[in-house]
């Protein structure tokens, strides 16, 4: 049988990609799933919607019950939560960290999980400001990663290509929100609340 993979993308402003982000890694991995991380920009698909920010933003009713229901859902998971001052935070130093580790380690790197989960909890629980490169620093300083080698590959063309790549295959594949999971036979899952039932048909595709 042929491993079973689940591509995840997600963007690093969205609310429901933080209890998304702290779940797969332990469900993926006790449903023997590969967990394919696959960051990208909402930014420029909501531009091609004629939004300039988040819809949470656009419609103060949907954005109301959406930082209740997180808040529900962290309760319910035991994960610190504290709404951002600032919202939507530009996730683009994070999402280019992030592909740059998973470059330097051939696709798949241990502490580029670690990484994306400090990310969501520095923004979601801590009040702290993703978009602001001294987060960034403190972050990888605290994964002991070399902080100055991957900053730098992250402010390189090949990595700003890499994102805007992978933010227009996002785009081809028809995704419109995050978190997105999609198997390998292209079935797509969307929403925090659709994890379960993603990794179940990853299974069953491979």
């Amino acid at each position: 049988m042929a491993t079973a993979t689940l591509d995840f993308w997600f963007e690093f402003s969205s609310t429901y990609s933080y209890p998304a982000t702290m779940r797969i890694g332990a469900l993926a991995a006790q449903a023997r799933v590969v967990v394919r991380l696959r960051p990208f920009l909402l930014g420029p698909i909501f531009q091609a919607q004629g939004w300039n920010t988040s819809p949470f933003n656009l419609y103060p009713a949907k954005g109301r019950h959406m930082w209740r229901d997180l808040e529900r859902i962290c309760a319910e998971l035991k994960l610190p939560f504290r709404r951002p001052d600032l919202f939507p935070q530009s996730g683009l130093l994070a999402a280019r960290v992030a592909l740059a580790g998973l470059q330097q380690a051939a696709g798949s790197a241990v502490w580029v999980e670690d990484f994306c989960r400090a990310v969501y909890r520095a923004q979601f629980a801590e009040g702290r400001r993703i978009d602001q490169p001294e987060t960034i620093l403190a972050i990888l300083s605290v994964l002991k990663i070399d902080a100055e080698q991957i900053m730098a590959a992250a402010r390189s063309t090949d990595i700003k290509d890499k994102l805007r790549a992978q933010t227009a295959e996002a785009q081809r594949l028809e995704i419109f929100g995050s978190p997105t999971f999609i198997t390998s036979d292209g079935e797509m899952f969307w929403g925090n609340d659709r994890l379960e039932s993603a990794i179940a048909w990853a299974k069953r595709a491979s």
